[in-house]
């Protein structure tokens, strides 16, 4: 198989995350930072060196790491644990749901309002855009680093900037970035980092990571254990425990961490650079094909991700997709769980062809993706 949905989540994965989850769960099975006994403290020594390699990676220090489920779970607790009724948000019109129905649901509990910023061309007209909307009482900006649909990039580096000179809180989902773009939070102007751990962090699913900057902790969301003042009734003031209540996935953590070690080791420049090489010729190869529309920009280092959001004239999405896979090719078709970014782009009635490109694509599988492409445009025409 042709595996063009690594927006979704990457694959294959290295074989050491294989080999790594596989030792967790044969070698590590107790329950970390839960019992004095031998096992249990060699099982939370493992938790702890993935930590290690996530704050080496993004430049923070390891207390300041929390686990979650996923990306998703991390912006919950991002805005909901933060925000205050009464209080305004900002956000992108390239949100992914995980944003953009957080603002709705507290809009709607009638807890916040929310206003959505244009993203352009341009970095400082966008940043201009999301400057204008503040009011007296807007607290936070919540934006993506990059779409999922269209690949595009925000400067949040800049937003960050302006944000932090305005007083705001900035909340970053970077599901499409984390272990692609460099990330260093010791410079960047970003108080709540969002991300999976099975995307280009090369991890198992059910895994996930909140990187707290700023000495203001989140609400905790779910109440629970976490094998610290167990005597109390309220939950620990301190990270990670503040936000990680009940049993964590231990072995997908420790799967993650082999996985941030083969970030680590490629680099994510590197990676980025192999990534973009292949998603440059698949563009201009899909791009040569009469009866192919594409909606992402050409594909250009430091400006979009490699991600290819497509269609063929006159056939459905989902069609296209059941047709790609029966040549052994899978892509993502549909909404892409990204309402507002459809909406940005025109393309809300039917959606898009996503094909998205990872670390153990190749330039043949890139070349056989645009020649079964020729093939069903010629059909359609």
């Amino acid at each position: 198989m042709i595996y063009f949905d690594n927006a979704a989540t990457t694959f294959p994965k290295p074989p050491a995350v294989v080999q790594a989850v596989r030792e967790a769960l044969v070698r590590y099975g107790a329950n970390p930072g839960r019992s004095g006994h031998d096992l249990s403290m060699q099982t939370a020594q493992k938790i702890y060196e993935c930590r290690e390699k996530l704050a080496t990676l993004f430049c923070c220090q390891s207390e300041q790491i929390v686990f979650t489920k996923n990306c998703t779970e991390s912006v919950n607790i991002a805005i909901k644990g933060m925000l205050r009724p009464g209080d305004h948000l900002i956000i992108s019109d390239l949100e992914h749901n995980a944003v953009y129905r957080v603002a709705e649901a507290l809009r709607r509990a009638g807890l916040i309002t929310y206003d959505v910023a244009a993203v352009t061309a341009s970095d400082e007209q966008t940043v201009l855009n999301f400057e204008r909307l503040i009011r007296p009482n807007t607290r936070m900006i919540a934006c993506t680093h990059a779409s999922n649909v269209f690949g595009f990039r925000l400067p949040v580096e800049k937003i960050g900037a302006m944000a932090h000179r305005r007083g705001l809180l900035m909340v970053v989902d970077a599901a499409q970035t984390a272990g692609l773009l460099t990330i260093d939070l010791s410079r960047m102007h970003i108080d709540y980092l969002c991300m999976p751990g099975h995307k280009g962090l090369y991890g198992p699913a059910g895994t996930g990571v909140l990187i707290v900057n700023n000495s203001l902790l989140p609400q905790s969301l779910c109440q629970g254990g976490t094998g610290s003042l167990s005597m109390e009734p309220e939950m620990p003031d301190f990270l990670p425990d503040r936000l990680e209540s009940g049993t964590i996935n231990t072995s997908g953590i420790i799967g993650l961490g082999a996985g941030v070690d083969f970030v680590l080791k490629n680099t994510p420049e590197r990676l980025y650079r192999h990534e973009m090489q292949l998603c440059s010729a698949l563009y201009h190869g899909l791009r040569s094909i009469r009866g192919v529309v594409l909606y992402s920009n050409p594909p250009q280092l430091g400006r979009n991700l490699p991600v290819v959001a497509m269609n063929y004239v006159g056939l459905n999405p989902e069609r296209a997709a059941e047709l790609l896979n029966q040549h052994h090719i899978a892509v993502r078709a549909g909404f892409h769980c990204a309402a507002l970014a459809h909406r940005k782009m025109g393309t809300d009635r039917e959606g898009t062809v996503r094909m998205s490109l990872g670390a153990f694509n190749s330039m043949d599988e890139v070349r056989t993706v645009c020649k079964v492409s020729e093939k069903i445009a010629r059909i359609r025409r």
